[in-house]
């Protein structure tokens, strides 16, 4: 397999929502984290969708903690840095994102129900690249955390 690492932030949903709209998604956000959205490259080309690629065991894990106390603004501007064996591989700000937080919720909630505990990957900056076992990966962003996890087969 070619799996590869991908730092995101993760919006934490708080309360129901659906059809919101951006202006109101603040109100439906419990709070942040950091994500490793880990994909299987091999299997996302070989697939026509991604649920295998972006959902096996152990792939996409969070944390350390959630963080409810950022405002907006702060959450629009967020340094979010992977590195793997202690070595720099990604670095972005959440406010470089193609999609804002509130517009992703605002979005996906058109489509479908989101329940307190669902979590929104928000997209990950330039510089994905590969893992092998034994890899040391960590995920910071800024005013979060750092989230540590080793690669294993």
């Amino acid at each position: 397999q070619q799996v590869e690492h991908e730092a995101e932030l993760a919006l934490v949903i708080g309360r129901r929502c659906r059809n919101v709209a951006p202006e109101a998604a603040w109100d439906y956000l419990l709070g942040v984290t950091c994500a490793n959205d880990v994909t299987a490259r091999d299997w996302q080309r070989q697939d026509d969708q991604w649920t295998r690629a972006k959902g096996f065991d152990t792939s996409a894990p969070l944390g350390p903690w959630i963080v409810t106390d950022l405002t907006p603004a702060e959450i629009e501007a967020l340094e979010i840095v992977c590195r793997v064996n202690g070595q720099e591989r990604q670095r972005g700000n959440s406010r470089e994102m193609v999609f804002g937080p509130a517009a992703l919720i605002g979005y996906i909630s058109r489509f479908m129900t989101l329940e307190p505990g669902d979590v929104v990957l928000t997209g990950t900056p330039a510089g994905v690249g590969p893992l092998h076992p034994g890899d040391q990966v960590e995920v910071e962003v800024e005013k979060v955390g750092r989230l540590r996890n080793p690669v294993r087969r």
